[in-house]
């Protein structure tokens, strides 16, 4: 299973602020800047976090953007649910599926339930489970 780089990248925002001091504020380019990520892709990933209710953003010259939830209440599963297309073969998706043996293919049951294992693990995490070292995570973040 390999995730997009949306996913990846919406999650490394949500580490990032995670590793700040509850109520700081960060800022976009900040967090393009310390990953290296285009801060185009990373504000229509923050916009998408936003609506998604997972992060807060305060708009005007103080503004910035931090976490709306507490860590052990952002679910990765859930997050990775909400990022993700995870139609990992095209018999996933009814609508588009125009595989001549899916009717009697087997494999998309295996996948299936290779997928379910996979989201199933991540169900067991929160953002507060990965972030149990977020001190040294913060020294590892360039200072910007």
């Amino acid at each position: 299973m390999q995730l997009t780089s949306y996913t990846d990248y919406s999650l490394r925002v949500l580490l990032y602020l995670g590793t700040q001091p509850e109520n700081q504020l960060s800022s976009i380019k900040e967090i393009s800047s310390a990953y290296g990520i285009s801060n185009n892709h990373l504000s229509k990933i923050v916009f998408e976090l936003g609506k998604l209710g997972l992060i807060e953003t305060i708009r005007g010259r103080n503004g910035g953007i931090k976490l709306a939830k507490q860590p052990k209440s952002i679910n990765i599963g859930a997050v990775v649910r909400q990022t993700e297309d995870l139609q990992i073969v095209e018999c996933f998706n009814e609508e588009g599926n125009l595989c001549i043996i899916s009717s009697g293919c087997r494999l998309k049951h295996v996948l299936n339930d290779a997928m379910k294992a996979f989201l199933k693990v991540l169900d067991s995490y929160t953002l507060e489970d990965i972030l149990i070292n977020k001190d040294y995570l913060r020294t590892l973040l360039p200072k910007v």
